[in-house]
């Protein structure tokens, strides 16, 4: 089959979108199928386009077997609503533009969505190409942003609301990559058959647990003996880290422990400037890494924290960080709630706590670092929940049985390519 996958952000950038989109890319393209990533210019999160691809409008390359169209976009810092939203329109644009009519017709269009405007244009191929296509929901957008208080103009949330339910209707099917978002997408009138839910996972073979990274430690001058909490991704509205500075404030007396913030984000100025006025030597920020750099961080720590706000709409959230993490053998401290939490909870890996509670995190931080062996029970249960139920290749074979389903479905003849697994 010939997919065509339309998504804002994919590698080198790094995050929860990126990994799961080129790994699935990847995971196709091994088992004979053709796939064309429609994407921008790397720059998430910081706006900076690296050399190799300034002063272009469009490029195409190949990364594992998979064909990537690079489109010209307004690069800016992830801060802001209205600089992020030019950027979403920008990339929607620009697709129509330069790949409406580009390249060989695909059997199938997939839109993955942290906002609907990639979703717009997808809608537009999809119709003048007559192409069946998949909405992946990883956010409720516009529904978090109103809950944080980002969206208040209740004229314009009406508007990007119908806009959103009418593409749900048209797509062949959605794909949720949380139950709770499924729930959300089925209450206000999709059918239930047409929502297949894909979580996210992790690659077992890149993520793989191991001892202490004690060099890296001494790289990055951090206290060799240590107990190190980590924290590694978006510093973000969401992820309620002031809570996670407010600990530290708390073990600023133990000279054993320390915290390490590693990324970029929104708030992290402000989270900066916080541990600056609280005069915190425990803890430590460093900008974002590449993604082949990130399972050396899980192995340099001894816990890591997977915080959100206390919203509810994040509820339905599931950072897809805590199964790298428990891939790596690491435990994790969760303050939480929702389906995340019920997910860890099951997984024997993770400490839930109650989200935005410094005193119940930094409790647990301490727990933990008097019981060297709970976290290797914590590290261990995790890795074996993850191999069990969170495997990528898995979830990538479940994706593609419904990708063949749909293409068959659209030509009304089947489709001879096998899935070979």
């Amino acid at each position: 089959m010939k997919i065509n996958l339309i998504c804002q952000y994919y590698p080198p950038e790094i995050g929860a979108p990126q990994a799961r989109l080129s790994e699935m890319a990847i995971e196709w393209v091994k088992k004979g199928h053709e796939v064309t990533v429609l994407t921008g210019f790397p720059n998430h999160p910081t706006g900076i386009i690296p050399p190799e691809y300034l002063g272009k409008v469009f490029m195409k390359e190949y990364v594992s077997g998979v064909k990537i169209w690079r489109h010209w976009l307004y690069a800016t810092p992830n801060e802001g609503f209205f600089k992020k939203t030019l950027a979403h329109i920008s990339f929607m644009i620009t697709i129509i533009l330069f790949s409406l009519f580009r390249g060989e017709r695909p059997d199938i269009l997939i839109v993955s969505s942290p906002n609907f405007f990639s979703v717009i244009s997808t809608y537009i191929i999809s119709r003048v190409r007559r192409l069946p296509y998949i909405f992946e929901v990883r956010d409720l957008w516009p529904g978090i942003f109103i809950e944080l208080g980002v969206l208040k103009n209740r004229y314009l949330i009406r508007i990007i609301e119908v806009v959103e339910m009418f593409l749900y209707r048209h797509a062949a099917a959605v794909v949720p990559v949380t139950q709770g978002f499924a729930d959300n997408i089925t209450r206000r009138g999709i059918p239930a058959e047409k929502i297949e839910v894909i979580t996210n996972g992790v690659d077992l073979d890149t993520y793989t647990p191991n001892i202490i990274n004690y060099s890296l430690r001494k790289e990055l001058n951090l206290p060799l003996d240590a107990f190190i909490l980590l924290y590694i991704g978006a510093h973000g509205i969401s992820h309620g880290l002031q809570s996670v500075i407010e600990a530290a404030y708390l073990l600023r007396h133990d000279v054993g422990i320390h915290f390490l913030f590693v990324g970029e984000g929104a708030d992290k100025v402000k989270l900066i400037s916080i541990a600056q006025k609280k005069q915190l030597q425990n803890v430590t920020f460093i900008k974002g890494q590449p993604r082949e750099k990130v399972i050396d961080f899980y192995h340099l720590a001894d816990v890591c924290v997977v915080p959100l706000k206390n919203v509810q709409g994040l509820g339905t959230f599931i950072p897809s960080k805590m199964f790298e993490i428990m891939a790596s053998g690491r435990p994790i401290i969760a303050p939480l709630h929702g389906e995340a939490a019920d997910i860890l909870k099951r997984s024997g890996g993770a400490i839930v706590i109650a989200s935005e509670y410094p005193k119940a995190l930094a409790k647990a931080i301490e727990d933990l670092k008097n019981d060297p062996e709970r976290c290797k029970r914590l590290g261990i249960a995790g890795r074996k929940f993850v191999e069990e139920y969170y495997d990528r290749k898995l979830l990538a074979r479940k994706y593609l049985a419904l990708i063949s389903k749909i293409v068959n479905t659209h030509h009304g003849t089947r489709i001879k390519t096998a899935i070979k697994w």
